[in-house]
């Protein structure tokens, strides 16, 4: 076979192409790439709320009229106050969802994973005083409400931020507006704010149920943390997943919640590493059924799917520390012995401690248990019913046990007390129950457990908001702007 030696003609096509692919990437490396443009909030109505001007309060039976200091609305000390109840409760109001928007969704930038600060959990001191409040829909109220909450030194404040309010037109369609304007406000009040992050389950919702969701539930905390890191203090991972409406209506699972709290706790801290996590709250029911789980199975199911380690998982142990029957003081064997006291449940003794707010030390034993005792609990919610309403299943734990507002207000004020006495360093922030939502009327069970009246422009104050007032203030050396002995 003879063998010719190609021409330089018949190769320079060839040396062309090669040339183009070897200094084809050099020469567009020395470009201008375009700078990612700051994603625009997709606007959604806000729904139709209460007039501003109109006062919304339903008549406050056996108020007792008390004059403000320098302020422009009527305070009224009202009868009756509203905690979250057992797992038979009554559900808030759901927020109106918002309009599906036909604008492109907005994607939230995730930064680069800032390097962790130690230390995190020493923004909480022991115990820490919070209130939860409803600040979503109605600036004016949310800004008179955080006001209060400044005034009677609170250092905390708790915000629902409803999944489907900030994402509910679509995945990745935010709508930022009114959570925006509530870290803006409560900033602008020196407060701290811990935001419960989760679906609201009375709505249907594009993401599905928990927790074949959690993969779109972290791309909503990384969007949420990437935009306020710094500026919300603690977030709180979903809401009593030891119930089934909480949980898509299956049987409650905690090997389920603990994999959806590990993907958030690495998302969360990814971004804001300062940001405390906390777990859920359980509801406190004797149930054990496909419906509701006790709460200390739940814990333990949770510290069993965790393998003994919780580190990775949360920052601090979530509880809520209904009151029931009894004083803050009473020990819970002493409720879970009396049938009065449980209205006659007829569940296990053990399962009956749920009935007192010292509950939450069982909790802590179980955390000493699972080798957890570094930790902290925070009381997500805790309070006391005054409800009158002698066909409401909340009754027989209020009027129906003898606690009227002035005896709702001195157990909450000697639950802090307790907590300080005896509960010391483990107890972290301490969330009361409820700065309301003025659209709450007598039929609804929280209006009994908040510690003022619903209501504005027109204020009506309570025996609660007044005791807690005095007493967080004293700490401080000061005095109460509404102390009617000041």
């Amino acid at each position: 076979m003879n063998h010719h030696r190609p021409t330089f003609q018949a190769l320079w096509p060839w040396l062309i192409i090669i040339a183009v692919l070897i200094l084809g990437p050099i020469l567009a490396s020395c470009g201008t790439a375009a700078p990612t443009a700051t994603p625009t909030p997709t606007k959604t109505p806000r729904p139709a709320g209460p007039t501003a001007t109109a006062s919304l309060a339903p008549t406050q039976e056996g108020a007792v009229e008390t004059q403000p200091t320098a302020t422009v609305v009527p305070v009224v000390a009202a009868a009756t106050t509203a905690p979250t109840a057992p797992a038979t409760a009554t559900r808030p109001a759901a927020t109106v969802p918002p309009t599906p928007s036909s604008v492109p969704p907005t994607a939230t930038p995730r930064p680069n994973a800032p390097t962790a600060v130690p230390g995190a959990i020493a923004q909480m001191t022991s115990p820490d005083f919070g209130v939860q409040a409803f600040l979503w829909w109605q600036p004016e109220v949310a800004d008179r409400d955080l006001s209060l909450v400044k005034d009677a030194g609170f250092g905390w404040v708790k915000q629902y931020f409803a999944w489907q309010d900030i994402e509910g037109a679509g995945k990745g369609k935010f709508d930022w507006s009114n959570a925006d304007r509530v870290v803006e406000e409560v900033q602008k009040y020196n407060l701290k704010l811990i935001v419960r992050v989760g679906a609201d389950p009375g709505r249907v919702f594009w993401a599905g149920n928990p927790p074949e969701n959690a993969g779109a539930f972290a791309d909503f905390l990384a969007a949420v943390a990437s935009r306020y890191r710094g500026r919300i203090q603690a977030y709180q991972i979903w809401n009593e997943p030891n119930l089934a409406r909480e949980w898509g209506n299956k049987r409650p699972d905690p090997t389920g919640y603990v994999r959806m709290l590990r993907i958030a706790y690495s998302t969360i801290k990814g971004l804001d590493p300062n940001a405390i996590i906390v777990t859920a709250g359980m509801a406190p029911t004797t149930q054990d059924d496909a419906i509701a789980m006790p709460d200390m199975r739940f814990y333990q199911g949770m510290y069993d799917a965790m393998g003994g380690q919780s580190n990775g998982f949360f920052d601090m142990l979530g509880v809520h520390g209904a009151g029931y029957a009894v004083s803050p003081e009473t020990d819970p064997q002493v409720a879970a012995s009396d049938p009065k006291l449980s209205n006659n449940d007829p569940s296990p003794v053990n399962l009956k401690r749920v009935y007192a707010f010292r509950h939450v030390e069982d909790v802590r034993g179980l955390m000493v248990n699972n080798g957890d005792s570094a930790k902290k609990i925070v009381v997500l919610e805790f309070g006391w019913t005054s409800d009158t309403r002698q066909g409401s299943p909340y009754y027989w734990h209020g009027a129906g046990a003898g606690i009227d507002e002035a005896l709702k207000g001195k157990y909450l004020v000697r639950a802090y007390q307790y907590a300080a006495q005896k509960w010391r360093p483990w107890i972290a922030l301490m969330v009361a129950i409820y700065m309301p939502d003025v659209k709450w009327t007598k039929d609804d069970e929280q209006y009994w457990w908040s510690i003022i009246g619903p209501g504005y422009p027109d204020l009506y104050l309570r025996p609660a908001y007044v005791e807690l007032c005095i007493y967080v203030n004293g700490l401080n050396g000061q005095r109460c702007k509404y102390d009617p002995n000041r």
